[in-house]
């Protein structure tokens, strides 16, 4: 089964700092949940262009740390970047994140479509706990993100 996470948030800055701030794969750090022991390993050293792969490790589960590959597959400057797993948890993984001028500063879109691995067993696991967590993880993106450049409510 295909799944699909959209998240939005408004951000009261402009294009290019928020750009700025994205296109730093180190940031990733920053955004990412503390339980996660999350660790960029190689390939996050630059500012994000196609073609680039940042190796890092994951915990998803505590005590079980997962190597994770993805690939910057498409990039325009101030409008969006996509990445994609090359090696890692999902069979599928492909991430839009998407950047747009709007009256208040900056309407940031995600969209990840994903695919378990595992077929059926994969998505009750999915039911059960990935699903859930995976709203976590963009809830404490969105909070923290707030935190970082203010809200716009």
């Amino acid at each position: 089964m295909i799944h699909y996470l959209l998240r939005e948030q408004i951000i009261p800055r402009s294009l290019d700092e928020v750009w700025a701030f994205f296109c730093a794969p180190a940031n990733l750090n920053v955004i990412t949940p503390p339980d996660m022991n999350f660790e960029i390993i190689k390939g996050g050293d630059s500012e994000m262009y196609e073609g680039q792969m940042i190796e890092y490790r994951v915990e998803f589960v505590r005590g079980l740390r997962s190597l994770w590959l993805t690939e910057i597959t498409h990039v325009r400057e101030n409008a969006f970047f996509v990445d994609e797993q090359r090696v890692g948890p999902y069979r599928f993984w492909h991430h839009e994140h998407k950047f747009e001028s709007v009256h208040d500063g900056v309407k940031m879109t995600d969209l990840v479509t994903y695919v378990m691995p595992f077929g059926i067993l994969g998505d009750m696991v999915h039911a059960a706990w990935v699903g859930r967590r995976l709203q976590y993880i963009f809830d404490f993106r969105y909070e923290k993100i707030d935190q970082l450049f203010g809200s716009a409510s």
